[in-house]
């Protein structure tokens, strides 16, 4: 059998394809081994957010014909979609192929040089077939592609086209192929899930999906990725408050505290949307896991700017911070702002904002202590007989166990944390 591997760069919907075509590969008679193995092909799915992850996929594309000199080697992913041409001056390279290509990537891997779509007159989405997922606990299930916002740093509507959303009758139905075998969490991703629907014959949205799955009660524990601030309505957050399925957890993208800075991003909301959101969210939930994106030293980022942002998030219940130091994209918007910050103050800025997040993180996590949690296992160490799960709250958590526990919910009472990971004892329902 030929040997396949492959690295994945970037967000979980490039992991949930690179699962999608780890699948067809193996119904396709290849097998899959580790990308630190020597291969007979070597796929690098890319990610294009940042110059630095750019240069990443490049790294790999060495640290592949280094493991194999006489391997045939192909990137994709986003990096691939963008800049193709970039990629195909690598002697390393043997293959470019697009995001599109992904779906058929059994047939392409070993037929042709290089194939990118143009990824812009994609208008369906033509979902991934999954029934299966490497980590066997919880999986990934990709409901929507490609993003209309264009906003002012993001390269992403121009690596993953216009927005497309998967019908929700093969969504439902990925859904119970993924609780037939075995999974007892799905997480719903997609590019931009809040325009999810917008764009079907029959116009519906994320919440009436969601609607749909938690009423099917196909999946014991149903996790959303992340939503844009502007596009949580008050109808999914009854839903979320009201359900035994789906998880108290939401990941907002915030990108920046500042009314002025978030215009030039061209987002669509302000700081008091965002402030009340989460509030409102809060209230709802409280026990509610709420993560947040946000962006240091976007060109032109004063220092009264960046205080707005420490203020803001200073004063919420958020439970953690992405710190995204700003990266000139070319291609964007931004990048032909007037403004750029200096690079160490961006790197003093994105220090700061990532103490607040650990200060965060720590607190949340502090008041776990005392609670009882609903722990999916995920792992079981047989050297120290101790499990680790995570709970629907978002909570990384260890406890004296045995490997029959794996894949299966157990309840946790938690006694401490160290800012990161909390320990507790098994207790009973």
């Amino acid at each position: 059998m030929k040997r396949v591997a492959i690295s994945t760069l970037g967000c979980k919907t490039n992991q949930f394809e690179s699962a999608a075509m780890i699948e067809q590969l193996i119904a396709a008679g290849y097998r899959i081994v580790p990308f630190t193995e020597s291969a007979d092909f070597y796929i690098i799915n890319s990610c294009t957010v940042t110059a630095r992850t750019d240069s990443e996929s490049r790294r790999l594309i060495r640290r592949a014909r280094r493991l194999n000199p006489t391997a045939r080697i192909v990137a994709t992913g986003c990096y691939a979609q963008v800049a193709p041409g970039e990629l195909e001056k690598m002697p390393e390279l043997d293959g470019v192929l697009g995001n599109q290509e992904k779906q058929s990537i059994s047939s392409l891997l070993e037929t042709t040089t290089h194939a990118v779509s143009d990824i812009a007159t994609i208008s369906q989405a033509g979902q991934f077939k999954l029934t299966s997922f490497a980590e066997h606990t919880r999986a990934f299930l990709q409901i929507q592609n490609g993003c209309n916002s264009f906003c002012s740093y993001c390269i992403v509507p121009y690596a993953r086209g216009r927005s497309r959303s998967v019908n929700p009758d093969e969504i439902l139905q990925g859904v119970r192929d993924l609780a037939a075998n075995g999974f007892l969490e799905v997480v719903l991703t997609g590019i931009h899930l809040g325009a999810y629907g917008l764009d079907l014959p029959v116009q519906s949205s994320l919440t009436e999906l969601v609607r749909q799955i938690d009423r099917e009660n196909i999946v014991p524990r149903l996790r959303i990725g992340s939503v844009e601030p502007n596009e949580v309505s008050e109808e999914l957050l009854s839903l979320m408050a009201a359900s035994k399925n789906i998880c108290p957890h939401l990941h907002l993208p915030l990108q920046s505290g500042s009314d002025s800075v978030l215009n030039r991003m061209g987002r669509q909301y302000t700081s008091a949307i965002f402030r009340e959101l989460v509030e409102r969210v809060s209230a709802a939930m409280p026990d509610v896991f709420i993560g947040a994106d946000v962006i240091a030293g976007f060109p032109g980022e004063t220092e009264t700017e960046f205080d707005e942002t420490v203020r803001l998030i200073d004063g919420l219940p958020l439970s953690d911070l992405h710190v995204f130091p700003y990266s000139s994209r070319p291609g964007t918007k931004a990048a032909g702002m007037s403004g750029h910050v200096p690079h160490q103050v961006v790197t003093e800025r994105a220090a700061r904002l990532r103490q607040i997040a650990d200060l965060k993180k720590r607190t949340f996590l502090d008041r776990s202590i005392g609670s009882k949690q609903k722990v999916l296992v995920q792992q079981f160490d047989s050297k120290t007989g101790i499990c680790r799960g995570l709970s629907r709250n978002y909570l990384v958590v260890e406890c004296a166990g045995k490997e029959a526990f794996t894949n299966s919910e157990i309840y946790v009472k938690i006694f401490q944390s160290d800012g990161t990971v909390c320990t507790g004892e098994l207790t009973a329902a």
